[in-house]
């Protein structure tokens, strides 16, 4: 149940307006556009993430782990293009990693504190 909440609170309340601001170029510190590969349609899906940007590499939390659509994507393919406020890096270069034996709250705190 929380889970369904989360999402809709997520899709329909919270991502509208951080898309918004992407398409006007008002993006909002600590955020980037992520976009993915459809793994059912193969269309562009993107998808706005606040991340963590560390020597050259980007950290995100996956809320909703596995279950996560760009998450899934990802697993099907993990080419992605990532846009941030100054333009897009390695468009169509990018590759995503899943870090299946990490520690999400343990990375959090880390994240927290670099």
């Amino acid at each position: 149940m929380k889970r369904r909440i989360v999402h809709f609170v997520q899709k329909y309340l919270l991502n509208p307006p951080i898309k918004f601001l992407f398409a006007i170029g008002a993006v909002p510190p600590g955020h980037v556009r992520l976009e993915t590969i459809g793994r059912k349609s193969g269309k562009p899906r993107r998808t706005p993430l606040g991340v963590a940007r560390i020597d050259g590499h980007l950290w995100v939390i996956a809320e909703h782990g596995r279950k996560a659509g760009y998450v899934r994507n990802i697993e099907a393919n993990p080419r992605v293009r990532v846009k941030f406020r100054e333009g897009c890096i390695s468009p169509g270069r990018g590759t995503a990693d899943l870090l299946d034996e990490d520690d999400p709250r343990e990375r959090q705190r880390w994240l927290s504190h670099t």
